[in-house]
């Protein structure tokens, strides 16, 4: 690297207050830039082709998901939510309803307990699959990459067959879920992870033993312990360093307490460790549906407690007790009780928090978001400086930015 004190020339200034010489250049790469994923740009400073610098910009997506969610009642949020981690909108499902459910002080029924942790671990496995195989391409293994959606699109139809959607979603509701199981998914669902699982093998094959794949990624965006910590890393980045924090054991939530499964770690916390640690989480989530499934109880997959759900149409037709409850639910909200809230989930990217402030109306006073991504793209200068331009594209991939999650 040169020696940047040494040279006595014109300088440019970055946005940090460092000086680089008039023999260090600075290009913009991204947005308009197939691996800079559609909003993100990176103004790199560059000796030659080595990176000395790095200012990210996170872009001007504009989708006000906190304040949108502000003026909006509480149930009309859950949609807002699909379009956070559009990759896996259930988990937003999942963890914003929870949230609203711990203000209320209530749970939902242990069925429908059982089945989001199915759906949940479903998008997380497809968020998981779209992260590898993307980053997988943009670095010439377009194969695993094919392979790959070919995995995500047999649980995209179960999500389908779930919800009547593959992406915005709109799923679970205040005590419950909006459907119970279709008839036949189980026995569907043991079906295409059994399909999973042969795609899984193949690829391991495919790439993970491949010398020009393990060249390409081994010590790229190396990250201590320390520096993951210090940026407030969560997820598969943070456990590639070789620490074991995930929300579902640090912070027991739904019944992921009731079932077995690792939680995989990496040791250097390079672009090789987050590619391990991602295909070890699509095994144990395999083996967390299975389990899920297996122990599925029977019961009411929606609470019992009165206003807190829409009342069947023959009641709102057939007695005046259901009119009022779906009048009121229509015109005025649900209502939690006032106070503050924070809950964690486990999300793709590591971990998804909810921060909610009732008052006792139908729309929430303060809703805040802690996205993932946002503290990884934020550690990217910290990533990249000291590599090649080139290794932007494995350490960016790794990162997984989803720019719904990521807009602020």
């Amino acid at each position: 690297m040169t020696d940047m004190s040494a040279i006595q020339s014109q300088t440019d200034v970055n946005s940090s207050g460092e000086d680089f010489s008039a023999s260090v250049m600075s290009i913009e790469i991204g947005p308009a830039h197939p691996a800079m994923h559609g909003i993100v740009r990176f103004t790199t400073h560059l000796d030659g082709e080595l990176i000395v610098g790095m200012d990210p910009e996170i872009g001007y997506l504009h989708r006000g998901f906190e304040k949108e969610s502000e003026n909006s009642k509480w149930i009309q949020i859950i949609p807002y939510t699909d379009r956070l981690n559009y990759v896996s909108p259930l988990l937003n499902n999942i963890g914003f309803s929870m949230a609203v459910e711990k203000l209320y002080g209530i749970e939902a029924p242990r069925r429908a307990e059982f089945t989001r942790v199915i759906m949940g671990e479903i998008s997380r496995i497809t968020d998981h699959l779209t992260c590898l195989g993307a980053v997988a391409m943009e670095i010439g293994a377009f194969t695993f990459f094919l392979w790959f959606i070919k995995a995500r699109e047999y649980l995209w139809e179960l999500v389908e067959e779930m919800t009547g959607a593959r992406l915005t979603t709109n799923w679970t509701r205040f005590g419950g879920n909006a459907n119970d199981l279709p008839d036949g998914f189980l026995s569907d669902l043991a079906d295409r992870l059994v399909k999973l699982k042969d795609v899984m093998s193949e690829c391991d094959k495919l790439l993970t033993r491949n010398k020009i794949f393990i060249d390409r990624v081994k010590d790229v965006g190396s990250f201590s312990k320390e520096d993951a910590l210090s940026f407030g890393f969560t997820g598969p980045l943070l456990r590639a360093c070789g620490i074991p924090y995930d929300v579902r054991r640090a912070d027991p939530y739904s019944v992921y307490d009731e079932l077995d499964f690792e939680i995989p770690v990496g040791s250097v916390g390079d672009c090789f460790d987050r590619f391990l640690v991602r295909m070890e989480e699509i095994r144990q989530s395999i083996l967390i549906i299975e389990q899920a499934a297996d122990k599925m109880p029977e019961g009411p997959f929606m609470t019992d407690e009165r206003m807190m759900h829409y009342p069947d149409k023959k009641d709102v037709y057939g007695n005046i007790e259901g009119l009022i409850d779906h009048f009121k639910l229509v015109m005025e909200g649900h209502q939690p009780p006032a106070g503050e809230i924070y809950m964690p989930v486990e999300g793709g990217n590591g971990e998804m928090g909810f921060y909610l402030v009732s008052d006792g109306g139908g729309d929430p006073v303060r809703v805040r978001m802690r996205p993932p991504c946002f503290n990884l793209v934020a550690a990217m200068p910290a990533m990249t400086v000291g590599h090649y331009v080139a290794d932007i594209v494995p350490i960016f991939g790794s990162v997984n930015m989803i720019g719904g999650e990521l807009d602020r």
